[in-house]
């Protein structure tokens, strides 16, 4: 019988860019309506279990191009094909005349969940 491989634990790193910023007000709503759909979208890959989330807006103000992001997703995905399809949700979900990407950026990271294995010794 095939073992199932471990799935990868995967920190999805979202940072919104300065072209959302630069939006009027009555814009805005459509970003956001885009990226929750977006987020549901994600959740819903067959072979993505979403752990948790985290949003840094109240401590974080303005565009992020990099750590530290705006927002995270930390994810159970079961192969790295799954994880490009997920950070490629940024490039077809619409927002208006534009994809997501426009607005948003995505970097996965990868790994597997911080546990300590049976073949490591201890040092006790």
């Amino acid at each position: 019988m095939a073992e199932t491989p471990e799935p990868l634990r995967v920190l999805f790193c979202i940072g919104i860019n300065q072209n959302f910023f630069d939006l009027p007000k009555d814009r805005i709503g459509m970003v956001w309506t885009a990226f929750s759909g977006m987020m549901s979208e994600l959740a819903a890959l067959p072979g993505v279990n979403v752990v948790g989330t985290m949003d840094d807006d109240s401590h974080m103000v303005g565009p992020s191009a990099g750590w530290p992001w705006t927002c995270y997703i930390m994810a159970d995905v079961d192969t790295q094909e799954t994880v490009k399809a997920a950070c490629n949700l940024f490039r077809t979900t619409p927002v208006g005349e534009h994809a997501l990407w426009r607005y948003a950026a995505i970097e996965a990271r990868m790994g597997r969940a911080l546990t300590i294995r049976d073949d490591v010794e201890t040092g006790s």
